[in-house]
């Protein structure tokens, strides 16, 4: 994506960040905040989202169920008539029933599909128009190890991410000659969450993915070089095995 520009044009910048919660989602909407953009805060449920709109003044949040297309269609609509045109789009949204291949339902195999990839279609062809018109813009997807190996309780999330990871990797070569930066972030490991915090009390700090620094990643991804782009990057503790 093209960097320059004033300060007032930087404010005027359009951020949406799908799939906001109180760990990566929070902290994505916070560290664009801080760049200068309005941030449009999707998720399905508002009591989170009347929260952090009180910490960002530049933030407005949206309730929306990304299985629902008319629903997902609506509310991008009314981003884009009350914030303006989405230059940035950030999708967090994902979700999966853990069991094996005799314990999940097609049922579960289908809700993984629908939040991971289902979900994400259909909100980037919600702003890939504006993107192609302005000549710029950058979709980053919040992806996961699972979409590069199913792992035996991972029936159902490994292959929600993995069809999410292979949509992202299609729009990235259909997309990166219009000037739109499509990248993936692969986390691998445990997200720092108070519940994650409250599984697992013996682990210490090293253990746990920050999600600022995640944040940061997805920053950083949205100024690179179109000389040097990059699609896929890791974010993985030093202290992991893999």
């Amino acid at each position: 994506m093209a960097d320059g520009g004033s300060m007032a044009e930087r404010v005027r910048r359009v951020c949406a960040v799908v799939g906001v919660g109180p760990g990566n989602g929070a902290a994505l909407a916070r560290r664009f905040a801080r760049d200068g953009y309005t941030v449009a805060l999707l998720a399905r449920s508002r009591p989170f989202l009347d929260e952090l709109e009180r910490e960002l003044p530049d933030g407005r949040g949206y309730t929306c169920d990304v299985t629902d297309e008319a629903q997902v269609k609506q509310v991008f609509a009314r981003v884009a008539a009350e914030l303006g045109p989405v230059e940035v789009l950030v999708y967090n949204a994902g979700s999966g029933t853990w069991g094996n291949v005799e314990e999940i339902s097609p049922a579960q195999l289908e809700a993984a599909f629908r939040v991971n990839a289902y979900g994400a279609l259909v909100a980037a062809q919600q702003v890939i128009p504006a993107m192609k018109q302005a000549g710029q813009g950058a979709i980053i997807f919040i992806g996961a190890t699972a979409s590069r190996r199913g792992g035996a309780r991972s029936a159902a999330f490994a292959a929600g991410k993995a069809a999410q990871r292979s949509l992202a990797e299609s729009m990235a070569r259909h997309l990166w000659p219009a000037g739109i930066h499509v990248a993936l972030i692969v986390v691998d490991g445990v997200v720092d969450l108070a519940s994650t915090r409250q599984r697992m009390p013996d682990q210490p700090q090293s253990f746990f993915i920050s999600p600022d620094d995640v944040a940061e990643i997805a920053a950083r991804l949205t100024e690179q070089q179109r000389s040097a782009w990059s699609f896929e990057v890791e974010a993985r503790p030093f202290g992991e095995t893999w």
